[in-house]
């Protein structure tokens, strides 16, 4: 399709029928993260701007869904992964294995990836900070939470987030 390289264009500015040939002729792969952990990774980040953890997530309550970052929307606001079919839904944490599947797929070498860090390290990594962080919140903000990334928690299996609670 002609506008398909077309420099940063979003999915909205195309019409529905150039969208479901560019959709048609992609692979189309989502990467998904727990989103408590995205949020660690967000205030993470952004280290000397909010005091706490908890003074952070009241902020991204505060401001809520449309006017937030993508960093830490959720992601079903983000991917419109119920209209649009991927072809491969890819986790934060299982990233060696699945994207070692994804590469053999395609017909690459896969036998080069993060060979530094083993997704079993990072899975450790961020359930020590999501206790830790989880601890800092008041039962409100936590009930707030789940509710802010219901939708998330729905579409994909993040079944041992402290958020599924």
């Amino acid at each position: 399709h002609r506008r398909q390289h077309t420099r940063e264009t979003r999915l909205s500015e195309f019409n529905r029928t150039e969208i479901k040939a560019m959709l048609g002729s992609y692979t189309k792969v989502l990467f998904v993260r727990d989103p408590f952990h995205r949020l660690i990774a967000s205030f993470l980040q952004g280290m000397g701007i909010n005091p706490s953890f908890s003074s952070f997530v009241q902020e991204v309550l505060d401001t809520g869904i449309h006017n937030g970052s993508t960093a830490w929307k959720p992601l079903v606001s983000l991917c419109w992964p119920c209209l649009i079919h991927y072809d491969y839904v890819v986790m934060f944490g299982f990233l060696r294995q699945e994207l070692a599947h994804l590469l053999h797929r395609a017909g690459l070498p896969a036998g080069s990836l993060f060979p530094e860090l083993t997704d079993t390290q990072v899975q450790w990594t961020y359930r020590w900070l999501s206790e830790q962080m989880f601890s800092e919140l008041s039962a409100q903000q936590k009930q707030q939470l789940s509710h802010f990334y219901r939708w998330d928690l729905a579409a994909f299996p993040f079944s041992s987030s402290f958020l599924s609670d």
